[in-house]
């Protein structure tokens, strides 16, 4: 009986909520995306793997001298 009480607080603390048609392209704006600038977060990425003389995840090779 605990459990399904605890389940059941816990489908009701989710945060789902329904987006209607009109209200999506306020989440569609450029500051809303998870990295608003691309370039920045691609130099960012390519001096962290450098640094880290490895790559991986980006579909890009090269070692710690920086080169691609």
């Amino acid at each position: 009986m605990k459990r399904l009480l605890t389940l059941a607080m816990c489908l009701c603390l989710t945060a789902c909520a329904s987006v209607k048609p009109w209200e999506r392209g306020r989440f569609a704006k450029q500051e809303m995306n998870f990295e608003p600038d691309a370039m920045q977060a691609a130099f960012e990425r390519h001096v962290y793997f450098s640094k880290e003389a490895s790559s991986g995840g980006t579909s890009n090779s090269g070692g710690g001298c920086g080169c691609n």
